[in-house]
């Protein structure tokens, strides 16, 4: 029998972490919570090199290893780039975290050709394409795929139907790699609802009536969407193709 019964975030000590969109907000929180752990964490930013400086600067000060990427997301060359750069700087990649994406408001009649493509490009092609050249990688350590889904993937919301249609379609992509990379990589997706990460000077007000309409009677906070992720890279390897939804029960309405 197993001396314990559950991992513990000790356990990426040494371990290479690569992460899209990690210059700010949501993205940000995860990789200083995987420096934390121990492991040495590569991320990617697009328009934000200011911030993805300053997110480098934290990740360092924990005494571990970071590398922060430039990286177009919708351009497979860039991908591509990425990934060979922190692979040559770590030599190993343990866990990736399809983190970045988009969110648009718009009505349904109102949604642009470009809109769709760009969500799509960044929503589902992006972790498809980080996903394939980390592979070879993440097979060899036995390593996990981690994505950032959305209660959106499973509600149809009206003004949102971009947004939606792609996480549905991520949620997917999370299954079929999951049954695909088996048994080498554990792939599973975390799904947040209403999360407050930096974005209340924005919308207040969506984030006061969402909250008052969650049976938690809040929005989620980035910890929250973190916890999820770190269980994911510590639990049992045996744990794979599942969609946590962290969401405060808002789903339940």
């Amino acid at each position: 029998m197993p001396s314990r019964y559950n991992a513990g975030v000790s356990d990426l000590q040494g371990k290479t972490v690569f992460i899209t969109g990690a210059a700010h907000r949501l993205g940000k929180a995860i990789a200083l919570a995987m420096a934390q752990a121990g492991a040495n964490v590569a991320f990617t930013f697009h328009l934000s090199a200011d911030k993805a400086r300053q997110t480098l600067q934290q990740i360092q000060d924990g005494g571990v290893q970071g590398l922060a990427i430039e990286c177009d997301l919708r351009n497979d060359k860039s991908v591509q780039q990425a990934v060979a750069q922190a692979q040559q700087r770590f030599g190993r990649l343990d866990l990736l975290v399809n983190n970045a994406g988009v969110f648009q408001t718009a009505k349904l009649e109102e949604i642009t050709v470009e809109q769709w493509d760009e969500a799509f490009a960044v929503n589902v092609r992006a972790p498809f394409l980080v996903s394939k050249y980390c592979i070879p990688s993440l097979r060899e350590n036995r390593g996990r795929i981690i994505n950032l889904g959305s209660l959106g993937a499973e509600k149809p919301w009206t003004t949102h139907a971009h947004y939606c249609s792609s996480k549905a379609a991520l949620h997917m992509l999370t299954r079929v790699m999951a049954k695909g990379l088996a048994p080498e990589i554990a792939v599973n997706c975390v799904a947040p609802g209403m999360i407050d990460a930096g974005g209340a000077e924005r919308y207040p007000e969506l984030l006061q009536r969402v909250g008052e309409q969650t049976p938690m009677k809040r929005a989620g906070s980035p910890q929250d969407v973190v916890s999820a992720v770190m269980y994911f890279a510590t639990a049992p390897h045996f744990v794979t193709g599942q969609v946590l939804t962290v969401d405060g029960g808002l789903g339940l309405r």
